[in-house]
């Protein structure tokens, strides 16, 4: 018997076919495949201005978000035309083509393909090398929750103020905040995550009790821990208006400086909500591109922690060196020990 399947109609002209629309991909919630291509729809032209005309990892689950998932970066076979790559470098100094969503009907067969949660790099496809957006990732540790990463966002908004960049928020649709500040393309993504970690050391020293750069889970206490290597090559969050894997359907949703003040619960923001908010006040983020600053100030900090005899903080350890890079150690000293 052949698989149930609609056709949706997309702005633009294309049609896409959709298999098994009635397949409940949140069961808490019951939202549909059919429920999320139009979600994906609704929110294409902010969801492509964040997200469009870059890399992305495509978080794929053949069945719910309660069952297992896999990550999609090649186009698979059958890939149509309208769906774009671009050939990446990974940190193991491989190189393959990666999918980049560049139209509404792309985002749209991208769920077709089953895909829940989208991870776009930081970079563009026209050079895929020198990121565009400086990422800090405000991760709460157990004890702590989004609000006390709301507590902390303003001074991490004064720290990179004073290195003469503007931050934009986003919910990361879950307990964490994303913190993103437009760059010019000028620095790789070594120099970024090293200005990420100069930011979060000075942040650190004005907030000791609550927030962290320590890599070592067990050194973190109840504070929020500043996720430096998320501006790793080839490392991603989920994008602007990307759901989440989680039974409320969650959004990370980009939210203004004025909504994280008022007190704003991401729990609130979800695939069925999203497209109203949209509606009511527009995107929060439609401007973020707009004048993008420097990391120089940055880096300048980097040196002087350098030497004064703050090192190199580790890397992920499932990533293979890139030549030249120190030794890298794991995230757990009792897993080591």
């Amino acid at each position: 018997m052949a698989s149930e399947r609609i056709t949706l109609t997309i702005p633009g002209g294309r049609e896409l076919s959709l298999s098994s629309p009635n397949r409940v991909l949140y069961p808490d919630v019951g939202i549909t495949k059919h429920e999320l291509a139009e979600y994906v729809l609704a929110v294409a032209e902010p969801f492509l201005r964040a997200n469009g005309h870059r890399p992305v990892s495509l978080e794929r689950f053949p069945d719910t978000v309660d069952g297992d998932s896999f990550f999609s970066k090649n186009p698979p076979k059958g890939t149509p035309d309208y769906v774009d790559a671009v050939m990446c470098t990974y940190n193991s100094g491989r190189r393959h083509p990666q999918v980049v969503l560049n139209e509404a009907a792309a985002i749209a067969w991208a769920v077709q393909m089953n895909t829940v949660v989208f991870h776009p790099w930081a970079s563009l496809a026209d050079d895929t090398d020198n990121p565009v957006e400086l990422r800090i990732d405000l991760d709460p540790q157990p004890g702590t929750d989004f609000a006390d990463a709301a507590a902390v966002a303003p001074a991490l908004r004064d720290v990179l103020r004073e290195a003469g960049l503007e931050a934009w928020l986003k919910t990361s649709g879950n307990r964490g905040i994303h913190v993103f500040c437009p760059i010019e393309p000028t620095h790789e993504f070594l120099d970024v995550r090293h200005a990420v970690i100069a930011a979060g050391r000075e942040l650190e020293r004005r907030l000791p009790e609550k927030v962290t750069t320590n890599w070592w889970k067990e050194e973190r206490g109840e504070r929020v821990f500043i996720d430096f290597n998320q501006a790793n090559r080839d490392r991603t969050m989920a994008g602007a208006y990307s759901p989440r894997a989680l039974p409320g359907a969650t959004v990370a949703t980009p939210i203004g400086w004025d909504e994280l003040e008022a007190g704003v619960d991401p729990t609130a923001f979800t695939v069925r909500t999203v497209p109203q908010r949209l509606a009511d006040i527009g995107d929060p983020w439609e401007g973020l591109q707009d004048s993008p600053g420097r990391i120089d100030t940055l880096l300048e900090w980097w040196q002087r922690d350098l030497d004064t005899g703050l090192g190199e903080l580790p890397f992920p350890p499932e990533f293979p060196k890139m030549p030249g890079e120190p030794p890298r150690v794991q995230p757990s000293r009792a897993k080591k020990d």
